[in-house]
Parts: C-alpha cells; sequence; structure tokens
C-alpha cells in the first residue's frame, strides 16, 4: 500500500522535483516482479547485504506474535540534492504515507 501511494502521487513528486526511490532486502528478480505487478514509475532498490538498510536505521530486530526477528523498518528519508537528510519519516501510515509526504513539503 505505501508504495502504491507513491505511486499514484507520482505526478506530483515530480513537480516538484523530488526524485522517488525505494529499497528492500529482496533479490532482484523478486523486486522486478513486484514494480510489474504495481505498475511503479520509480525504481526499487536490491539491499540483499542489508549494508545501505542498515545504514540508514532501515533493517533491525522486530517483534510479531510474541516471536523475534530481523526485518525490514517502514522508515522514509527526504534527501536534499547533497546528500544531506532533512527530515526523517519514522513512523510510516502506508495508506496515507505519500500524501502525508507532499503535505510536510
Amino acid at each position: 500500500m505505501e508504495g502504491q501511494g507513491f505511486r499514484d502521487e507520482f505526478r506530483q513528486f515530480e513537480e516538484k522535483n523530488i526524485t522517488v526511490l525505494g529499497m528492500s532486502a529482496d533479490p532482484p528478480a523478486r523486486q522486478k516482479k513486484f514494480v510489474e505487478k504495481n505498475d511503479f514509475q520509480y525504481p526499487l532498490l536490491c539491499d540483499e547485504g542489508k549494508d545501505t538498510l542498515r545504514a540508514y536505521h532501515a533493517w533491525g530486530p522486530k517483534k510479531m506474535a510474541g516471536r523475534e526477528y530481523e526485518g525490514i523498518y517502514r522508515i522514509s528519508y527526504l534527501i536534499d540534492e547533497s546528500g544531506k537528510i532533512e527530515k526523517a519519516y519514522p513512523k510510516v501510515k502506508t495508506k496515507s504515507h505519500a500524501v502525508d509526504v507532499l503535505a510536510g513539503l
């Protein structure tokens, strides 16, 4: 749902000269199928080694139903042209995240 929100609002991000990128730990073939299935206009990057995900605090311990495991966190960053993080969105609401980001620009 989160990715679909960015897909649906993609033109508004383009109009604001904002590049949208996604990332997960999935392998390239799986990412490609996911992008095609959801008709995303933006790239989803693969970080199977999880180095970048960890560097951006987007990978770590999680709990579900009393079970602990490592997984991806839903976190987004607004990064300026020089690579400086302008804003972090650590508490993402999947259904409204893209609209929430646009509202804060």
